[in-house]
């Protein structure tokens, strides 16, 4: 197979959930893959086996590690069509307890990796040297409301919706794509792990869909916009949530009238 016929997509944070769940989705599609953590143990588990996919070891908020990371996959693969920012930490902890230092790292990955990975793959993308393309930046429910314990994350992902319409008013003209997926609670081993049953019901219960997504409807809303199909959506910040992002107040005691009256 030629990598020069093939479209290549380069997904950050491949190496579980949400960036795992995208690789996969591509390359069912029949796109290469190049997947990039700095876990690189977990990476190499991830990319075993699958067919198609390039495993780059590389940390997306170090400007000489994108540099490295985009020489690399350009070289496997001879193009880059589509950029998934999806790499990101997440830290929960009350406004009084976050340092300086912390919320830098927060930001460092959230949003500083979102640019350097956006900048140095957008003119390869871009015509007359590309074909166009698209960029989907992974951002969250904790960027359009605000919840606590959150300030530095829900503050990275609130800057990186606005940097992704910065991105689509920008790249346009050269034929790149920029949209932002929110995804809403979805079941991954991070959310169990930070997460009390009792918080899970919570956001249970306030989801019209009364359930948490899967990492795989996530990857496939981030597929689609990266595909021809979506040839022109382009500056939008997407929930992919249950609803939860447009409930309001009320589900709750709404859902328990009801199994009060047995309906």
């Amino acid at each position: 197979m030629s990598g020069a016929a093939v479209k290549c997509a380069l997904v950050t944070g491949a190496a579980r959930g949400i960036g795992l769940a995208c690789a996969r989705a591509f390359l069912a599609e029949g796109w290469r893959v190049a997947m990039v953590d700095r876990d690189a143990d977990a990476l190499a588990r991830a990319v075993a086996g699958l067919e198609g996919a390039l495993a780059v070891e590389a940390d997306v908020s170090v400007p000489a590690d994108v540099t490295r990371m985009v020489g690399e996959v350009v070289a496997w693969a001879g193009r880059i069509d589509a950029l998934v920012n999806n790499a990101g930490v997440a830290d929960f902890r009350p406004i009084e307890e976050t340092d300086f230092a912390l919320w830098r790292e927060v930001m460092e990955t959230n949003l500083d990796g979102v640019f350097l990975c956006s900048q140095a793959v957008a003119p390869l993308m871009g015509r007359p040297r590309g074909a166009g393309g698209a960029i989907v930046n992974i951002a969250s429910i904790s960027g359009l409301r605000a919840s606590t314990l959150r300030v530095a994350y829900g503050t990275s992902k609130a800057a990186v919706a606005h940097l992704t319409r910065q991105q689509a008013v920008e790249l346009g003209e050269v034929g790149i794509r920029a949209n932002a997926v929110c995804p809403g609670p979805v079941r991954t081993k991070l959310a169990a792990a930070v997460h009390s049953p009792e918080i899970i019901r919570a956001y249970t219960d306030a989801i019209p869909l009364a359930r948490s997504g899967s990492e795989r409807e996530i990857a496939d809303v981030v597929a689609f916009l990266c595909s021809d199909k979506a040839s022109y959506v382009t500056g939008q910040v997407i929930a992919v949530d249950g609803g939860f992002e447009a409930a309001g107040v009320g589900l709750p005691a709404l859902r328990a009238a009801r199994a009060a009256r047995g309906e």
